[in-house]
């Protein structure tokens, strides 16, 4: 008989049990030393954080008071309007127009720092007391403080009190931040209440009973008291209040009669103790439970669900899973077979809908092209009619030629791909025609690099785009420019054909350039931009989403369009090389 070794000594279940719970207590004792740690750093770490979050506020807040007290100051000495309500009279056209020309320009000042702050003028000549910028106060507050303002500036201490010092006051029991800056007799007001002053240090988490909120030189709140909830605060029990564990921060602002003051409540800090000593009791009893049933459920499931999908992964030349390993669970053995047949459906379906696209873009092309020919065929009739009337037998030989060289190429084959010096003639045949009918309202150059000449494109793309520069660029009033570029360049490691389009009309519509730029189609229910559409749904289609197409406004005027087309791809190896 073989004898055992200390390690492979067996022992009572008691045995196991103490050693568990001796384990355990250690485990909980250490999470009470280690959460009462956590607490004191947490602590320490969240008043620190909240002490630069509470600075960088004031900071903000300084450098605002600051620049707002500039700007005052420096309208008061330097803008005419003011200079211009002062001179005459309040119901005068110049009163009038200066008053709004000040109101607009502190509009846009109220915007930079929010619609919280408040701005006010006060006429001392005139008595004459308005807003210049909009307000966010009734018109009883605003009746008070007119009345508070008039009473400050009739102070001959107003200089000393406010300039340049925001200081609080009490309108209709609620406190307002305000600031005077005189000038002569002229005097601008900044106002914002403390309770918005206040309400970006509201959004910290300050613990359910903490609060945020500004006080004065003496200690008052100049705030309303509400808790991080949004709550009122109230007082809460003695015994509860001792246990409540706080921390207190006060901010001073820079040149001000006033500070922030943030109350921090960490009372949710020492219940993460509890609650980590209710997890570690859950976790011996969890684990203990999770181990067995993972020990059960990966051997007899997830290991033939694995196996299930790594075969899943692997699909042969036919785009059918291959390799699947028999299986011990039946559902797997049925959803196997099921998947194959899924799988070829999916592909026969992706066939046929690739093969429905391809016919539907032939016939919206077809459709498109029976559109030009009667519409530009019975414009070019016009055109000559109106050239025999009077006698330009030159003009019409050359009208004639062109159109007939222009109908033949539009009836030519369907091929999915022409020559793309080609499609640059037929562009410019089209240019010829469109230069017969309007003369000098626009001309046209035409700059194609020599390696580009035996390049592909498909038909009409470019004509879709000059088109769109004919109909919406031209006018009689001004020339108008075409520029028609094609070149070769080497974009993210492949050799691609760059085609750019560009006019000095008035550009693409901002709405319809949105559209554009985002990739939105456009509104065609009129008829309208059905060429355009068209056009760069065959582009997505025949080069495989690979050719790109930008819209743009340059800077300059006009409007440009960009086509970046990669070398013609393969597509004569059948259907299945695009699924």
């Amino acid at each position: 008989m073989v004898k055992k070794t200390a390690r492979n000594k067996p022992y009572p279940i008691r045995h196991y049990v103490r050693v568990t719970i001796l384990i355990s207590f250690i485990v909980l004792i250490l999470d009470l030393v280690i959460s009462v740690a956590s607490i004191s750093i947490v602590k320490q770490q969240s008043t620190r954080y909240l002490q630069d979050t509470a600075d960088l506020y004031i900071n903000r807040i300084n450098h605002d008071f600051a620049y707002i007290n500039h700007y005052m100051g420096w309208t008061l000495a330097n803008d005419e309007s003011l200079n211009m309500m002062n001179a005459h009279d309040k119901t005068s056209k110049e009163f009038i127009n200066s008053n709004e020309d000040l109101h607009k320009r502190f509009t846009e000042l109220q915007k930079n720092y929010g619609q919280e702050y408040n701005f006010f003028y006060y006429l001392k000549n005139q008595s004459f007391f308005l807003n210049c910028a909009p307000i966010s106060i009734d018109y009883t507050v605003y009746r008070e403080l007119k009345k508070q303002i008039i009473s400050f500036i009739d102070d001959k201490e107003v200089y000393e009190k406010f300039y340049s010092r925001w200081t609080p006051i009490l309108v209709n029991g609620k406190y307002y931040i305000i600031n005077i800056v005189p000038y002569h007799n002229r005097y601008f007001i900044g106002m914002i209440s403390a309770d918005n002053l206040i309400t970006p240090l509201r959004q910290i988490n300050l613990g359910a009973n903490g609060y945020a909120s500004l006080v004065d030189e003496n200690g008052t709140d100049l705030s309303t008291l509400v808790s991080n909830s949004g709550k009122p605060l109230q007082e809460e029990a003695g015994i509860r209040n001792l246990f409540q564990s706080r921390t207190t921060i006060e901010s001073e602002f820079s040149g001000t009669a006033f500070s922030a003051k943030m109350v921090i409540k960490f009372g949710a800090f020492e219940k993460i103790m509890i609650a980590q000593l209710l997890i570690m009791l859950l976790f011996f009893m969890v684990t203990s439970t999770l181990c067995a049933v993972m020990l059960f459920f990966n051997r007899k499931v997830l290991g033939p669900i694995q196996s299930f999908s790594e075969s899943l992964t692997h699909l042969n030349e036919d785009g059918q899973p291959a390799g699947f390993k028999s299986s011990t669970i039946i559902e797997l053995e049925e959803a196997s077979a099921q998947f194959k047949d899924l799988a070829l459906q999916i592909r026969n379906y992706k066939i046929a809908m690739y093969e429905q696209e391809l016919e539907k873009q032939s016939i919206q092309l077809d459709f498109m092209k029976q559109q030009i020919k009667p519409h530009f065929f019975l414009n070019c009739l016009t055109s000559i009619y109106s050239m025999a009337q009077i006698q330009m037998y030159e003009e019409i030989e050359q009208m004639a030629m062109s159109t007939s060289k222009y109908f033949r190429y539009i009836f030519q084959g369907s091929e999915d791909f022409v020559l793309l010096k080609d499609e640059i003639e037929h562009v410019r045949i089209y240019l010829d025609i469109q230069k017969s009918r309007y003369r000098d309202a626009f001309i046209y150059q035409i700059e194609q690099e020599a390696q580009t000449t035996d390049m592909k494109i498909p038909p009409l793309v470019l004509q879709t785009f000059i088109e769109n520069s004919i109909k919406y660029a031209i006018s009689r009033a001004n020339e108008v420019q075409i520029r028609l570029t094609v070149k070769r360049r080497r974009m993210d490691n492949e050799e691609m054909t760059m085609i750019q389009i560009s006019d000095t009309g008035p550009g693409f519509p901002a709405e319809v350039l949105d559209k554009l730029v985002q990739g939105k189609p456009l509104d065609q229910s009129k008829g309208n931009q059905i060429g355009i559409m068209n056009t760069l749904k065959r582009l997505e289609y025949l080069y495989l989403s690979k050719a790109a197409v930008s819209f743009s406004n340059p800077a300059e005027g006009g409007a440009c369009i960009t086509l970046c087309l990669p070398d013609l791809p393969e597509l004569s190896t059948g259907t299945e090389q695009l699924l």
